[in-house]
């Protein structure tokens, strides 16, 4: 991603810690040796105080001040010397302290010319100042002046010691906050992998419920806001899931209320008129046979039995016939429900064929269909299942012998195309557009012979229109294709 939170993360933190380094080496470079002269000059004066209480006590000539002088000089860095009134060394930390004692009667004795020196600190006894050794070209923190016992003093510490470690700080700063950098930036982008794979998970669940895929959960068990948030996607998945079936179970009911005002009259009429139609033949039939038993035309056992079978089986059909108008009336007449619901199309065509594979065998059909990914569609289950059933009833029926059922499944944009084609002889093209319609039949006979009542594809139109989805029948050289069309849950690419 081009704005990922992750490296927008490491950024950050990369950029802070860079910075944080620099600002820490430009206070370091800028105040460090300021604060390294003033530690020295409270250690100098820490130092007069100690050696000026040994010299009132008298113990400066002591083993146990030697030790602790010692330690002095060595511990802060400094050279001392102390001259008596008449500038005889009394002690001193350096074997060679001729310079010390030449600086310290300079000191003393021309002093005025010292006053352009740098002063750091000027008291009745003592003074402190940077000096510039001649020779050298070194300068120095220089504490000289005079004791309460009247002996004189100069402590001495290189302040070319001081910007050294100073130099040397920084350049460990440097190397020391380069590496942490650069150690900082590897850990926080493990660390904000660990923090951003869970938001990347919930990106890729939003996605798919951006396409109504519902099905996916976020997994994650800890406690943290994110965890929480994954808790919340999750109800509110379910919560659109049951949403969006229950709109579009309502908006296909606004739908069909919409146009069930103007077709309600009309369809009555066609009802009354279809229905007087059908039932004429068989009615007539029945009533044939029925005058011919009570006639006694026939008085042998098998006459009687094959008219008694004829009544019973017109009174089948048209039994048949009432139930199957009575499902279209309903459907027409909008008195059934939809229930819009979201399930795997292709489980419930292989369910369904599984059902039917004896008798194709037993019919010598070859059923061929191929494997499929589950196809996830909003529809009524109960419709469907129908629409299906007779599609392939009426494929069975008009299957050329030892002929070829084929159900296919095919995707388009996001929708699913589900077929069914039989070989065998082709429907009228001019047949096609009526075939839809009530007792239409295009070949009587046949449609008798296996009792069909030629109400079956009108089922299948009212259903579909019911849920406003497409079908239709198509021609071939070698059979017939009955199809319908189911809008998907979400786009499969």
């Amino acid at each position: 991603m081009e704005y990922s939170i992750r490296k927008q993360f490491a950024l950050v933190f990369v950029l802070l810690m860079a910075g944080t380094i620099l600002l820490c080496w430009f206070i370091n470079n800028t105040f460090l040796e300021r604060y390294y002269l003033e530690n020295k000059q409270k250690t100098m004066l820490s130092v007069y105080t100690i050696i000026n209480k040994a010299s009132n006590e008298g113990s400066i000539g002591t083993e146990a001040f030697d030790i602790e002088f010692q330690k002095i000089c060595s511990r802060n860095n400094i050279n001392i010397i102390l001259l008596d009134a008449g500038t005889r060394t009394i002690k001193t930390s350096l074997n060679n302290y001729e310079i010390l004692s030449r600086q310290l009667v300079d000191y003393l004795f021309m002093k005025d010319e010292y006053d352009s020196e740098k002063m750091l600190m000027q008291e009745e006894d003592y003074e402190m100042l940077i000096k510039l050794d001649e020779k050298t070209q070194l300068e120095y923190v220089d504490m000289w002046g005079v004791l309460d016992n009247g002996n004189l003093f100069l402590f001495r510490s290189s302040l070319e010691g001081i910007r050294e470690g100073v130099e040397l700080a920084n350049r460990f700063l440097a190397y020391v906050g380069t590496g942490a950098a650069v150690l900082s930036a590897l850990i926080i982008l493990l660390v904000s992998r660990k923090i951003t794979e869970p938001i990347m998970e919930l990106t890729r669940i939003s996605e798919r419920m951006r396409h109504l895929d519902f099905d996916a959960k976020y997994e994650g068990n800890s406690k943290t806001e994110i965890a929480f948030l994954g808790q919340n996607i999750n109800e509110l998945s379910e919560t659109l899931e049951t949403t969006i079936s229950e709109l579009k179970s309502a908006n296909n009911e606004l739908q069909r209320d919409i146009e069930k005002k103007n077709k309600i009259d009309e369809m009555r009429k066609e009802f009354l008129s279809n229905v007087s139609h059908e039932l004429k033949t068989p009615i007539a039939l029945i009533q044939g046979y029925a005058e011919g038993l009570k006639e006694g035309i026939n008085d042998d056992e098998e006459s009687r039995n094959f008219y008694c079978e004829v009544i019973m089986d017109e009174a089948s059909k048209m039994n048949d016939m009432v139930k199957k108008l009575l499902s279209l009336n309903q459907l027409e007449f909008g008195n059934n429900t939809v229930t819009m619901e979201r399930f795997d199309i292709v489980a419930l065509i292989k369910n369904y064929l599984q059902s039917v594979e004896i008798l194709c065998r037993q019919k010598k059909i070859k059923l061929q269909m191929e494997d499929h990914a589950s196809i996830h569609v909003w529809a009524d289950e109960f419709m469907v299942e129908e629409v299906f059933n007779n599609y392939f009833s009426n494929a069975m029926n008009h299957v050329a012998e030892n002929g070829v059922i084929d159900v296919k499944l095919t995707l388009k944009g996001n929708a699913v195309r589900v077929s069914v084609f039989n070989t065998g002889t082709p429907i009228p093209e001019e047949s096609i557009p009526h075939i839809w319609e009530k007792f239409y039949k295009v070949d009587k006979a046949r449609t008798r012979a296996y009792g069909g009542s030629g109400v079956g594809l009108s089922i299948v139109k009212a259903m579909m229109e019911s849920m406003n989805q497409k079908y239709g029948a198509v021609n071939y050289e070698n059979g017939v294709e009955f199809w319908f069309e189911l809008e998907m849950t979400e786009i499969i690419c």
